[in-house]
């Protein structure tokens, strides 16, 4: 992690100011000396999501998908005092709008059909239309899950593509194939149609998760969201502090 966005974040949650007794500590000044005595500071019943923030549609054509070299732009944080609120709150902060209803636009790759199955399934189960590319298609209505089936790119109208400008969804759930080339026929064409989909997402200001990992939080946070209807709102030094006021509620 980058000191010059995790250390803010971690004196924020824990109120301890680790900037300052670092220089101070630097000047040899010991942490008892700050009134910090050794061993783990208690445990504070709250639970801070940090949640990056991207700004993919001022840049042309950059693919939305995530590697190794860091593409965000910023950070936003989620407090709660359960996991899934923060994550709610996180995921509130960062995308441009969280799908409460609607519908979803799932093209997942061969290797993770298997694990996405009941990341899906939940989106389903909150009440989102699914629509999907065949094979995703198949695998759902398989499983019992009604699926709209979208073509690829090559195969006509209405597609993936279509259905992201045309406004039809409000999610977009599309994992990375793997291998191939770009453009024309064979196997680079999930590739292609992978991109279209994200870069398209990103110019509709559309939510796009490339990770199961991210999806299935999300789904904890829309729960949480259903189940609530509404989130704790409190200073950031009422968390700090455990003194989060009961009744203060958006």
């Amino acid at each position: 992690p980058r000191a010059s966005r995790t250390v803010p974040f971690l004196s924020k949650v824990t109120g301890v100011p680790m900037v300052t007794l670092a220089t101070n500590a630097a000047l040899g000044h010991s942490l008892a000396e700050q009134g910090f005595p050794s061993g783990l500071l208690p445990n504070r019943p709250l639970f801070a999501v940090k949640a990056p923030v991207f700004s993919m549609a001022k840049l042309p054509a950059v693919d939305a998908v995530l590697g190794p070299e860091m593409k965000s732009t910023g950070e936003a944080m989620g407090i709660a005092q359960d996991l899934a609120t923060a994550q709610y709150k996180a995921f509130l902060s960062t995308m441009q709008e969280l799908p409460p209803d609607g519908a979803a636009l799932c093209s997942i790759a061969d290797a993770d059909k298997a694990e996405a199955l009941p990341i899906m399934r939940a989106l389903h189960g909150l009440g989102l239309t699914l629509y999907a590319t065949d094979g995703t298609a198949r695998l759902l209505r398989e499983s019992g899950i009604p699926a709209t089936i979208v073509q690829k790119l090559r195969d006509g109208h209405p597609n993936v593509v279509d259905v992201i400008h045309a406004g039809d969804v409000q999610l977009v759930v599309n994992t990375v194939s793997v291998g191939g080339r770009l453009g024309g026929d064979g196997p680079g064409v999930p590739l292609r149609d992978g991109y279209e989909i994200r870069r398209a997402s990103v110019e509709r200001r559309i939510p796009c998760l490339t990770s199961l990992d991210t999806a299935r939080a999300l789904v904890q946070a829309l729960r949480a969201w259903r189940r609530e209807h509404r989130s704790q709102v409190a200073v950031l030094g009422e968390y700090v502090g455990s003194t989060v006021s009961p009744g203060v509620r958006a």
